[in-house]
């Protein structure tokens, strides 16, 4: 009989999907050497859909991660969801996990009569690297208020407590909370999703096109742009405006200090940024144009590069951003290269498969 290793090595390998067939975005070169290349998909979009600058299959599916959270904010004020604003934008967050991370959380769940059980996300340190230290000096283990995601899993669970729904389930993707987030990220990026999964955090998550959720972005900072004020701060006209105000007026909430997205907000005003998991990287701006990025490797460091070459497409002046655009090739402490996005925007030749 043979043994289960044996049986094992001999069970065919599931068939791969089809591989997107991806360009060079972003290198990396140590002493005027290429020495790493990110490859990944990307597009420019104006604020009529057209498409400005593009590279890779940015019309392939891929999975946004938590750059869908502001569409699941939108999703939740839809449904009556009322908070400050420096709340709502921590329910878009990924957070660092900072004290005012945990606390903005606490707040969400106490003006509702909830506690950290209702949480039904996953557990985890603090995101930002500062923060998880401090974290674990103090004795902190991984939790589920400290995860990431914890503002918006507060936030949903008060969302079903405003309508009267299940708290218990709410991550279902029958609960009417994620029916409503399903039919509210439909409208925005008007596509139907490609497949449903579950993201980190245990939130349903959808497979859409970086041109969909291009067009998700631009509409969200181009609602914010129409916001009108009184001493009592905004008064957003949409929920997409509502969510893209608190996001410009606290970018801190949505990532935090030392975050590349809150210093993209800082520095270009208008705009509503947010990144995800695996290499992904959301803009959108005020006149409805926007840009998104997937880096097919899942590469964080490239994320912001290839962002910033494609605001350039659309006629943003990123001098201020260079700080953020590039980084510092080390060599024994010193700078000896340098990681920058390639001319990927005027490259002629056709995507390629880095696999292969």
């Amino acid at each position: 009989m043979p043994s289960p290793a044996l049986s094992a090595a001999r069970t065919p390998a599931p068939a791969l999907p089809a591989l997107p067939q991806h360009a060079p975005l972003v290198t990396a070169i140590r002493d005027g050497l290429v020495e790493s290349v990110h490859y990944g998909s990307a597009i420019a979009m104006a604020a009529d859909g057209s498409t400005v600058a593009s590279a890779g299959e940015p019309s392939k599916p891929f999975y946004p991660r938590s750059s869908l959270k502001p569409l699941q904010a939108v999703a939740m004020v839809r449904a009556g969801l009322e908070l400050p604003a420096d709340l709502l934008a921590l329910a878009a967050a990924s957070h660092s996990g900072a004290a005012k991370h945990r606390e903005g959380a606490l707040r969400i769940l106490e003006l509702h009569g909830l506690s950290v059980n209702a949480f039904d996300n996953s557990t985890d340190l603090p995101y930002g690297a500062r923060e998880r230290e401090e974290w674990l000096r103090t004795g902190g283990a991984a939790t589920q208020l400290t995860q990431n995601c914890s503002g918006k899993h507060a936030a949903m669970a008060a969302t079903c407590v405003v309508n009267g729904w299940p708290v218990h389930g709410y991550l279902d993707p029958s609960h009417p909370l994620q029916q409503l987030v399903a039919k509210t990220v439909r409208d925005l990026t008007d596509e139907e999703p490609f497949t449903v999964s579950t993201d980190g955090c245990g939130t349903p998550l959808f497979a859409l096109t970086l041109q969909g959720m291009a067009r998700a972005f631009g509409l969200i900072a181009a609602a914010a742009g129409t916001g009108a004020y009184d001493d009592g701060g905004p008064v957003p006209r949409s929920a997409a405006a509502a969510v893209g105000l608190a996001m410009q007026q606290h970018p801190d909430m949505v990532a935090g200090e030392g975050r590349d997205v809150t210093a993209l907000m800082r520095l270009l005003p208008g705009s509503v940024a947010k990144d995800g998991f695996e290499g992904v990287q959301l803009v959108g701006l005020a006149d409805g144009s926007a840009v998104a990025v997937k880096i097919s490797d899942g590469g964080d460091r490239a994320r912001m590069p290839a962002t910033v070459k494609l605001l350039e497409a659309l006629g943003v002046d990123t001098a201020r951003l260079s700080g953020i655009a590039t980084a510092p090739v080390l060599g024994g402490g010193h700078q000896v290269g340098l990681l920058q996005a390639t001319d990927f925007l005027n490259h002629s030749s056709e995507p390629v498969n880095e696999a292969l």
